[in-house]
Formats: structure tokens, C-alpha cells, sequence
């Protein structure tokens, strides 16, 4: 493994959605995940990461050190099985695990990044705590979910176009919000990323990937979606020189328009209080 970044570090993410679903909940129909009691969007911390994921394989070509563990449609004991291969001949049972697991983290980014179980019977490599850590993320303002029908003029099967007569036009709907802005709020832990190696080139892919997953996640329903600022506070030691929600709280997005509702990010206003940045804290803006 390499060596570890010295330094704590928080950000704040700010993306936003236009005409598409960031992110659907398969227990309501792939709407729009919602928070029922405010009306706020909601983007899981598991959906974000896996847009890193896909990032760092599409740019890092699947090499050494930066693997992904967690892939799509990936069998997990089959991707723990190169490890225990590598420490075949290490015969006390502890040991093993624990080498097993060293060579995940070095071998996989999201391993070392975000962690993972990992000590199913099969192939036990033990847990890794990741030291990067993601909140869900939540829309300044409460979204709206529109539905709109759609015209598909062909069917799937002869079977489908005979019971229709011959007319193969099917009907369906497509959920999506007209405007969003995310705040996302991620941390970053220097003691466990000595423990797990990940170093300063790790930290940024990672800026790198905050900053440009969502260019090569395009799809029908998220045609739309940007990263729009980058907050990041660097400490200066590695447990850190401030509260992160009170570093938060520096960071502030207000609206600017009382006449209509919001449509685009020029509509908010991001303001950093500098002058209460506390000692020992650096704030950097990466995007």
C-alpha cells in the first residue's frame, strides 16, 4: 500500500439535474427519491459512488492500483479471489485475512477509498473502513416530479403486435424534475487512509471524478446533470482543526429570484464567509 495522505479533509459538492431523475427509488417506481416530509430531493451516497466507480474505469482502463472491487453484475468472491491467491502460501488463518486484505486495498481504488465488507466464507478478507465518506445528497429547494407520457411505435414480440391489430404503438411515462441543485457533503479521514493507503494520487482522482463523473453518466433520464462547484476545506493536521458542520455552515446557497421557481444554477447565489474560515483550515475551490 502507499502512503497515506497527512491531512483531514471536508467538501461540499453542488451539482444539479435539468428535465431528468438523478436518482430513482425502485420501491416507488423509479420516481424521484423525495424526503415526503419537506418535498426535497434526496441523492443516496451508494448512487454517487457508483458514478465514481464507472469513472475511475473508464479512465483508468481497469490497471493496477486502481481496480474496482465493486463492479456491475460482479460476482464479489470472484473478485476476492486473485487476494488469496496472492498469500497462498501464509498459513495462519489471521494473517492471511489480513494480507488478503492489504492486497485488495492496494489493488482496488473503492476498496481503499470507500471501503468494504469483505469476510463472507468465501475468499475472507476482512472489513476496510474506507476514509472517504459520503452523506446523501439534498436539493436547496423543494423539487417537483412531473410525469410525461411517452410513444414507443413498436412492440416486442409478434405475439404483441397481433393482439393490437397491427397498430405497434405502446404508451409508457417518464418521470423527471424539471430543476434540481444537490448539495452533497463528503468527508475525509487522514488516520484511516494511512490504514488504508489511500494517498495523495488517489485524492485527486478522486477531485477528479467529483468534478467530471456525471459527463460520462449521460443517459435517457439523466441527459442533464453537472457538477457545478467544488468546496473543499483542507486542515491542516491529520485529525483535523474544526467541526466539519461548522465549516459547513460557512458555505452558504441562497436564491435569487422570488418570482418563479428556479431553473438553472445562474438562479442561486454561493457565497464562502472567508473571514470565519477558523485557524488551521484551508479553503480551496476546485471547481
Amino acid at each position: 500500500m502507499g502512503e497515506g495522505i497527512k491531512n483531514r479533509y471536508d467538501f461540499v459538492l453542488l451539482f444539479d439535474v435539468k428535465n431528468g431523475n438523478p436518482n430513482g427509488d425502485p420501491d416507488a417506481g423509479n420516481l424521484p427519491r423525495i424526503d415526503p416530509e419537506t418535498g426535497h430531493g434526496i441523492v443516496t451516497d451508494v448512487c454517487l459512488k457508483r458514478k465514481v466507480r464507472n469513472y475511475t474505469e473508464l479512465t483508468k482502463k481497469n490497471q493496477t492500483p486502481y481496480h474496482i472491487y465493486v463492479q456491475e453484475k460482479a460476482v464479489l468472491t470472484e473478485r476476492r479471489a486473485p487476494a488469496y491467491e496472492a498469500v497462498a502460501d501464509e498459513k495462519d488463518k489471521a494473517a492471511k485475512i489480513s494480507k488478503a486484505k492489504a492486497w485488495m486495498c492496494h489493488n482496488f481504488f473503492d476498496v481503499r477509498t470507500f471501503g468494504a465488507v469483505m469476510s463472507a466464507k468465501d475468499n475472507n478478507c476482512g472489513q476496510v473502513r474506507g476514509p472517504v465518506q459520503l452523506a446523501f445528497a439534498q436539493s436547496i429547494d423543494p423539487i417537483v416530479s412531473l410525469e410525461a407520457s411517452i410513444t414507443r411505435m413498436a412492440v416486442e414480440t409478434r405475439k404483441e403486435a397481433d393482439a393490437q391489430g397491427g397498430d405497434n404503438r405502446t404508451m409508457g411515462r417518464k418521470t423527471y424534475v424539471p430543476y434540481g441543485l444537490y448539495r452533497l457533503h463528503g468527508f475525509i479521514s487522514a488516520p484511516l487512509a494511512n490504514q488504508t493507503g489511500f494517498c495523495e494520487d488517489d485524492l485527486d482522482h478522486l477531485w477528479n471524478a467529483l468534478r467530471n463523473m456525471f459527463d460520462h453518466d449521460r443517459s435517457a433520464a439523466r441527459g442533464e446533470m453537472a457538477a457545478q462547484k467544488l468546496i473543499v476545506f483542507k486542515h491542516a493536521g491529520e485529525l483535523g482543526n474544526a467541526p466539519a458542520h461548522k465549516l459547513f455552515q460557512l458555505v452558504q446557497v441562497r436564491k435569487q429570484i422570488d418570482d418563479k421557481p428556479p431553473r438553472d444554477f445562474s438562479d442561486y447565489e454561493v457565497t464562502i464567509a472567508q473571514n470565519a474560515v477558523p485557524q488551521g483550515v484551508e479553503v480551496m475551490e476546485l471547481l
